[in-house]
């Protein structure tokens, strides 16, 4: 008899082949039977009419420090996500001096938007080393698995020192083969990979440049070098791609050094419209040559909300703001909703600068049901154009809609034609995988971590500007493609020996609810979440850690080693 039978329900295995109605039998939290009839079992699950999927995988997060007090690994849990792979863009918390800490909190809190505080209270900081760290998160319980890469910021401020803390210091050739001892070491360990920064975006809580911006060919292509000697891992970077053909070289010659797989986030300004293209051409050209170099591509624009309680709104640029910016929100928006508060504000809004905040034709308020491929008619500027009011004031009434809390959403990469075609294309790109949702980050101003449900419910069936794409393809590029991408070969596609993580799907019914702000970080602190209507059931290694949306207090998640 089986601890667990399946019944009935419509299969998505992730290979990219069509559904198919089929029981599925699991034991000891393996899959080990798919078929008519599998036989009795202990347990049922009745998945008439669901959508039976491979847990999600999702290889672009940052919970590299809430790790330590977040069991539940929230929002990921709320998305179909059963594994999650940390320490991306060369942001993490080991290896780590001792007194360095309170640095490597500002580098993260620079980086990815998330509170100091709640990272000084929350993390217990029992490591030095990465193997050290990898044990410590290995050690506590948790919903859904767990992986971890090394991190270039951290790693170059550990062999470093404070010289390493700044991107215009150059390691010595010494410090070069400490820092590719140690990444190997970490991979050696179970890391399953290396990563590293090199856009001017990431910056310190101090406004300091990543210390890994300017890192050179040397110190490059000897971590490179010293992974590839383990067998072992992955590397993820973020650029900018000013000089597109050296900077390609420079990270592909990573790849082809080291013979393990490469990936970079692709996000297309509007001022560079062609830069996805050019990369994803030099992405195809490198694997035709046999360099392992693979994108990861956003299921929807990279982009910001902004609101009264996000990190940025347009009204922080106004001088008469800042005498109200730190009440409470419902006392904050009684006082900007005098007459007399509201028109001087509204002046001043007039009076600023154009900036990615107060760009009326490219903001558009969410609402409680979020459309995240917004037609220009939806702007702000649109509509007060269409009620005939003056677009400053719309603005301002903008964000004290729902009492404050409503968010506009300003799409800033990947929509400078003003819809999904490019996104689309991206996608279809048969050497990219959906990743760049920041799980865990920014966690003042988006939510993304809904994306890897995001894409199956817009792309599957929500989409009305465009095509939608067949839903085993969606379910292969954000499992089985995502999971080979980081070397996992026991997820990602519904078989007879793999591991039972598995999501049970309402299609019909699967949405995004709109974001809320809340205050459930340690020390108080902020962040923005966002859940999902539809996933019936998530299990992990065959326990269901939710249920009806609902978390069911299980823990079956682990670290996974590389």
């Amino acid at each position: 008899m089986h601890d667990l039978a399946i019944r009935a329900g419509t299969v998505v295995d992730g290979t990219g082949q069509a559904p198919f109605t089929a029981d599925i039998a699991i034991d000891s939290g393996i899959i080990t039977d798919i078929g008519k009839n599998v036989g009795p079992a202990r347990q049922e699950l009745d998945a008439d009419g669901l959508l039976v999927t491979p847990g999600f995988v999702d290889i672009h997060t940052h919970y590299d420090g809430q790790v330590s007090w977040d069991p539940d690994m929230t929002p990921s849990v709320w998305h179909g996500v059963t594994t999650v792979v940390m320490g991306n863009c060369g942001v993490g918390f080991a290896p780590v001096r001792p007194g360095s800490e309170e640095w490597l909190i500002g580098l993260m809190e620079g980086v990815e938007d998330i509170p100091g505080a709640a990272l000084a209270e929350g993390i217990e900081w029992e490591w030095e080393s990465f193997p050290e760290y990898l044990d410590a998160v290995e050690r506590k319980p948790r919903t859904i698995d767990v992986a971890a890469q090394v991190p270039h910021g951290a790693l170059r401020a550990y062999v470093m020192g404070e010289r390493g803390a700044d991107h215009d210091n150059h390691p010595t050739p010494e410090e070069i083969t400490e820092m590719a001892r140690l990444a190997a070491e970490g991979v050696a360990a179970g890391a399953v990979g290396f990563t590293t920064s090199r856009t001017i975006n990431h910056k310190t809580k101090d406004g300091e440049h990543t210390p890994s911006l300017t890192a050179g060919a040397p110190e490059l292509w000897a971590i490179a070098e010293a992974v590839g000697q383990t067998g072992r891992g992955v590397f993820e970077m973020v650029g900018d791609w000013g000089d597109l053909d050296a900077e390609f070289h420079l990270v592909a010659e990573m790849a082809r050094l080291s013979g393990r797989p490469l990936s970079m986030t692709i996000a297309v300004p509007d001022s560079r419209p062609d830069l996805g293209h050019q990369l994803l051409d030099r992405i195809a050209q490198a694997d035709a040559a046999g360099i392992p170099v693979r994108a990861q591509v956003a299921s929807r624009p990279v982009g910001v909300l902004v609101g009264l309680q996000s990190t940025y709104h347009a009204l922080l640029s106004c001088p008469g703001y800042h005498q109200f910016a730190a009440l409470d929100l419902s006392e904050r928006v009684a006082r900007l909703r005098e007459p007399e508060v509201r028109a001087r504000l509204v002046a001043e809004l007039a009076a600023q600068p154009v900036h990615t905040f107060n760009q009326l034709d490219k903001l558009f308020p969410l609402g409680e049901f979020p459309d995240y491929e917004p037609s220009p008619d939806a702007s702000v500027a649109a509509g007060a154009a269409r009620r005939g009011v003056n677009p400053h004031e719309a603005l301002y009434d903008a964000l004290l809609a729902r009492d404050g809390t409503e968010l506009l959403y300003v799409p800033v990469m990947n929509y400078g034609d003003g819809d999904f075609e490019l996104t689309k294309e991206m996608l279809n790109h048969p050497l990219s995988v959906p990743g760049l949702g920041d799980a865990g980050a920014h966690v003042g101003f988006l939510c993304d971590g809904s994306m890897p449900s995001f894409l199956l419910s817009h792309w599957g069936r929500n989409r009305t500007r465009g095509e939608t794409l067949p839903v085993e393809q969606l379910i292969k590029w954000q499992c089985a493609d995502t999971a080979a991408l980081v070397g996992f070969d026991d997820r990602g596609t519904l078989a007879t020996g793999k591991r039972a993580d598995i999501n049970l799907i309402d299609f019909d019914r699967l949405s995004l609810r709109a974001p809320e702000m809340v205050f459930d970080l340690p020390a108080g602190g902020r962040r923005l979440i966002q859940k999902a209507n539809g996933f019936v059931a998530t299990l992990v290694a065959g326990q269901a850690v939710l249920a009806d949306g609902e978390l069911t207090g299980a823990l079956p998640g682990q670290l996974v080693r590389s």
